[in-house]
């Protein structure tokens, strides 16, 4: 064995996009530029529009570019910024497919939402928007509805962590599972419990409690989600755990209970793959 790898041979809509990013991170191209027409392109590049025309087509998918029709000045596609949504396509596709376990999801969703929660609530944000959802979510007529507030409630906090990537991740997660979720609203009818926890979610962030904002969230994930629980499980604030059970919350109880009941579940259902049907 010579220990030598083939040469990997590219494809040249493949080189059209590595040059685009080049230019992009080159030359500072943002969100609203215009990249050159697909001829004009074509013949600096030196390969065909038919190339060219597939770069786009991916760089489009992606979210990196919006493809419009035109001449002169109007012609090329617009950078533009649609991660999300990329994202989301990618992620419903592997929960179809059951490349990924509801398991995986409840697990990013623990880490993504503690730590935002946690940023928003050290950092004082804004809670207008979380108010807003709030509101619409208690007036909820239908599943749908509920479902629509409830994750622009939980989008607005990843946003108030200040970091667009977390923001971006966090709204994918959730679109990704938007059906599941309605059915899962409609079958659970009662939404008050699931309400009360967005309410103690928003209150520690107002107040400015890092810690409670956390374990508010991780009640909640564990109320949403009944049949599975994250592992690992990240360990209770001591404030929480020293409060005797006279001085602790039902929120509070709860979660107790659930950490002490759900050991063995969460053993024997940790390799096993479901449907997302969990909402919150």
């Amino acid at each position: 064995m010579s220990g030598w790898q083939p040469v990997r041979r590219t494809r040249a809509f493949e080189d059209v996009i590595a040059r685009i990013e080049e230019r992009i991170a080159g030359d500072g191209l943002t969100v609203g530029d215009r990249l050159p027409g697909e001829r004009q392109l074509a013949e600096q590049l030196q390969v065909s529009r038919s190339s060219v025309r597939e770069a786009m087509r991916v760089l489009e998918t992606l979210g990196v570019v919006s493809s419009q029709a035109g001449r002169g000045p109007d012609a090329g596609a617009v950078l533009t910024s649609r991660p999300a949504g990329a994202l989301t396509d990618l992620l419903r596709l592997h929960l179809g497919l059951s490349s990924l376990s509801l398991e995986e999801v409840i697990d990013a969703r623990l880490m993504i939402e503690q730590w935002s929660a946690a940023r928003a609530a050290a950092q004082r944000a804004d809670p207008s928007a979380l108010r807003d959802a709030l509101e619409r979510m208690d007036g909820a007529a239908t599943a749908e509805d509920f479902v629509e507030h409830d994750t622009a409630f939980h989008v607005a906090v990843a946003e108030a962590s200040g970091n667009r990537l977390i923001a971006a991740m966090m709204r994918s997660l959730r679109d990704s599972v938007r059906r599941y979720a309605i059915e899962a609203v409609e079958r659970l009818g009662d939404t008050s419990g699931l309400r009360a926890d967005h309410h103690r979610i928003h209150r520690a962030i107002v107040s400015g409690d890092h810690a409670e904002a956390a374990a508010a969230v991780e009640i909640h994930l564990r109320r949403a989600y009944p049949d599975i629980s994250p592992t690992p499980v990240p360990p209770r604030i001591p404030e929480a755990e020293d409060r005797g059970p006279e001085d602790r919350g039902p929120e509070d109880r709860l979660g107790a209970e659930e950490g002490r009941g759900g050991r063995h579940e969460e053993r024997r259902r940790r390799d096993e793959r479901r449907r997302p049907d969990g909402v919150g």
